[in-house]
């Protein structure tokens, strides 16, 4: 993991470089050149021709960068909206060429010739390269962007799974409780058992991907509540309501993005002292899922080492929901005393 640390600030580093030092360096070599010129008593024409060029090119090649290339890359016909603005802005920027020149040479000539071939110059050598160098400046933007968001998923799936029980191990320890259930025809060790065991497999070979069937991520929030339900059944005082479709449309969802809302649920949800109850509801209408969770909150015991926790998750939940649906998702939670309420809207399609 470092070592991708490491090569994502390399590449920063060498993408950064290509506008503000290389601006630095560029002015650098143009005050030397001019101290030349003027060392070598070179006419006040050159120097004037040549200071004024350089520096009105290093200065419409960083405006060029920072505002009319942005602006003009969103519209069509990038270049010629550019080469446009570029125009404009050399026409208007041209008094500062006139009087540049005029106070350097003195001569009405020498001032209309220099503003000419400056915009000549700015026109046919700038505004290409300007061009040339911002585009592909925005192709390594692109795929410097493309990296960080693989990384961020990356540490974003490994941290989630950090957070699960060892799947390979409990897999292979259930297919033997499952036969030993069955033989001692205990129902519903058996059925929690196999629950349990789909949702293992599950683990193993869904959760890495990048997109799996909605159908498969409601298969497995059903596995797991048909397990907890196991478990709460025989308490007459915990109230479980569960409004899950049987039938979906063909969308995909990032795999396990449901579940941590639902264990949160009946972790903190669910006392056996106390009257409790969880209410679960999802509906999808026109490629958008929305998924309600709303539960009692109950106060944590002082021993609890958990009694500060925020959740199973959430903050993972948060991170992925970021990065797999941007401007597609929303997330509101709402805490009471005695409730709490998760509402989750996602664009699937």
């Amino acid at each position: 993991m470092n070592e991708n640390v490491t090569t994502i600030r390399l590449w920063i580093k060498e993408r950064n470089a290509i506008l503000a030092p290389g601006s630095v360096i560029m002015a650098g070599l143009f005050a030397i050149t001019t101290l030349f010129f003027m060392i070598g008593d070179a006419e006040r024409g050159v120097i004037a021709l040549w200071a004024i060029v350089t520096y009105f090119g290093l200065a419409l090649y960083n405006y060029s960068f920072h505002k009319l290339l942005p602006a003009a890359l969103t519209k069509r016909y990038s270049f010629f909206q550019f080469c446009w603005k570029a125009l404009i802005t050399i026409v208007i920027c041209s008094f500062v060429v006139v009087l540049a020149t005029f106070l350097i040479t003195l001569d009405a000539d020498e001032v209309f010739n220099t503003s000419v071939l400056n915009a000549f110059l700015q026109m046919v050598i700038t505004v290409p390269i300007s061009w040339f160098v911002y585009k592909r400046y925005r192709v390594g933007k692109e795929e410097l962007s493309s990296l960080k968001k693989e990384l961020r998923q990356s540490t974003a799936s490994v941290d989630f799974l950090r957070s699960q029980i060892n799947p390979h191990f409990l897999f292979n320890v259930l297919n033997t409780l499952y036969g030993t259930a069955l033989q001692e025809k205990a129902d519903r060790t058996s059925e929690g058992i196999q629950r349990l065991g789909d949702m293992m497999r599950f683990m193993l070979h869904e959760n890495l991907m990048e997109r799996i069937p909605l159908a498969r991520e409601i298969e497995y929030l059903n596995d797991y509540i048909t397990l907890q339900k196991l478990r709460t059944d025989t308490t007459a005082t915990i109230d479980i309501e569960i409004d899950i479709p049987s039938e979906v449309p063909s969308l995909s969802i990032s795999p396990m993005l449901l579940i941590p809302f639902v264990e949160n649920a009946f972790k903190h949800g669910i006392s056996f002292r106390e009257p409790s109850y969880i209410r679960v509801v999802m509906t999808i209408k026109h490629g958008t899922l929305y998924f309600d969770v709303t539960n009692s909150a109950h106060p944590k015991q002082e021993n609890d080492p958990e009694k500060n926790s925020n959740g199973i998750g959430l903050a993972n939940v948060r991170q992925r929901l970021a990065l797999n649906y941007p401007k597609k998702h929303d997330l509101i939670t709402k805490e009471s005393g005695k409730d709490f309420f998760v509402h989750l809207t996602i664009q699937l399609k």
